[in-house]
Parts: structure tokens; sequence; C-alpha cells
């Protein structure tokens, strides 16, 4: 959903309180998410778990859930970002910064049911032309997985494809049918970590 017709700054934008759902400013204009629903939280929060399971401890890399990041004339909220951990801002203190101005290395987006997948797809591209090494688009319904490696040509994979990760997270083996598995209730499959 739009919520100005007038184009303002992105620097007027980032002094406007924060929204919920989150808002995200595109080519001048304040397009506010949907809310996330059942499949797209539990998704969410399965990859950010599964992750951050095998890269925090190890001070790998770090997946952040609905984190704003602001770089490039955008200020966009995906799903999931991934970030190396050498390249997480941190304030004067030592701790993770609360603004990041930078491209994740990984962004991954979850399409709502009421959102339109080129807006979804235009983020995930204005990230790989920041720097990003990785985009995935995430359909619940179509139980499919768009994947954008960067300088590569975008790939549809279904069922018992494996989905291609970052180097950062080598040992995430998962398959988009392990994926779709997660909104199963009582499924608990875990990772294999190889």
């Amino acid at each position: 959903m739009v919520q100005a017709l007038t184009k303002i700054t992105l620097e007027e934008f980032l002094k406007l309180p924060e929204t919920k759902p989150y808002s995200e400013y595109i080519n001048g204009q304040i397009i506010q998410k949907p809310m996330p629903q059942g499949k797209h939280s539990k998704l969410q929060g399965k990859l950010v778990t599964a992750i951050n399971d095998l890269t925090e401890a190890k001070q790998i890399a770090l997946a952040f859930p609905e984190l704003r990041c602001t770089f490039g004339g955008r200020s966009i909220v995906p799903d999931v970002t991934l970030f190396a951990w050498e390249r997480i801002p941190v304030d004067e203190n030592g701790d993770i910064a609360n603004v990041f101005t930078i491209a994740p290395d990984w962004t991954i987006e979850i399409l709502s049911p009421d959102q339109r997948q080129t807006k979804v797809t235009g983020n995930i591209l204005h990230c790989l032309n920041s720097g990003c090494k990785l985009g995935w688009l995430i359909d619940p319904e179509e139980k499919s997985v768009l994947v954008y490696p960067a300088n590569q040509q975008t790939r549809l994979l279904t069922q018992s494809d494996i989905l291609p990760v970052p180097d950062l997270v080598a040992h995430l083996r998962l398959t988009v049918a392990d994926l779709f598995n997660w909104l199963k209730l009582g499924n608990s499959r875990e990772l294999d970590e190889t």
C-alpha cells in the first residue's frame, strides 16, 4: 500500500515514526508492507534460527528478521537479512548498531498473500545491485523459491532442489521441500550440518 501520493525525500522518511507493519521508502514513496501471516512468520522464524545456529557462535555471520536497511536511496525492511560478522555495523560501545546503511550479504523475502511480487523483486534486485551476494523470494502458496544469485540468471527451484546459499553459510543444506515442511505442525526436521 502506497501511503503518500506526493514524493518525499529519504531524509524526511527516516524522521517519521516507525509503523507496524513496517513501511519502506522506494522511489520517493512510502510503501507499507502487508502484515505477516502464519506461513510467513513460521518460515521467517525458522530461517533466522537455522542460520544463526550455524553462524553466530563461530562469529561468521548473523541473520536478522525485519531489519531496516537504508542504502542506495532506498530504506527497505527485508524479511531476513544476513551480514558477514565483520560487516555488522557497531556503535561507539562495540554493540550492534541500530542503523544499517549497507546492503546485506543475503536477502530473503517471503511473499505474503496480498503482496506484489514485482515490488519485492525490485527490493531484491536493489540489494544485488548494491553488493548483496544472493537473494531468495519464497512463495509459500506456490511452494517455490526464486533464487537471485549475484551476476547470474535467476532460477526457479521446487521440491527436491537444494537451495543455494552464500559461502558464509555453506553448511546450510536445505531443499525446497525441507523449507516448506517447516509449515507442517509437528515437523521438527533439523538441518544437516556437513
